[in-house]
């Protein structure tokens, strides 16, 4: 068992093409010898926002803190601390900070090959 504080693990500016004050901290990943699961608190400075983009695997998304909007290729949805998402693969989504606070995610992807 691997229990530590999150802010043991450095946030990294997200390398994603089109996101805007997006910081990502990849909690559990390969590197922890998780075979199937990636756990990831992504950190959104007010204003800030992930690409609207689509992939072929699902996301978990639990909101930390803040308050934000759920987007997809049809509405926007707000979401706050507390809010539970289920992104379906090949959905649409995106991600904003509509708050003035640093708006907190955690995100759980499946481990790609």
């Amino acid at each position: 068992m691997k229990v530590f504080d999150y802010k043991e693990i450095p946030a990294e500016e997200a390398e994603i093409n089109g996101a805007k004050g997006v910081k990502v901290r990849w909690l559990i990943a390969k590197k922890d010898g998780a075979p199937n699961f990636a756990m990831r608190l992504f950190e959104v400075a007010p204003g800030g926002h992930s690409p609207l983009h689509t992939h072929d695997w699902e996301h978990e998304v639990f909101i930390v803190e803040g308050e934000g909007l759920a987007v997809d290729s049809e509405k926007e949805t707000g979401v706050k601390s507390g809010s539970v998402i289920y992104v379906a693969p090949n959905e649409k989504h995106q991600f904003k900070n509509t708050g003035s606070g640093v708006f907190k995610f955690i995100c759980i992807i499946p481990i790609k090959e």
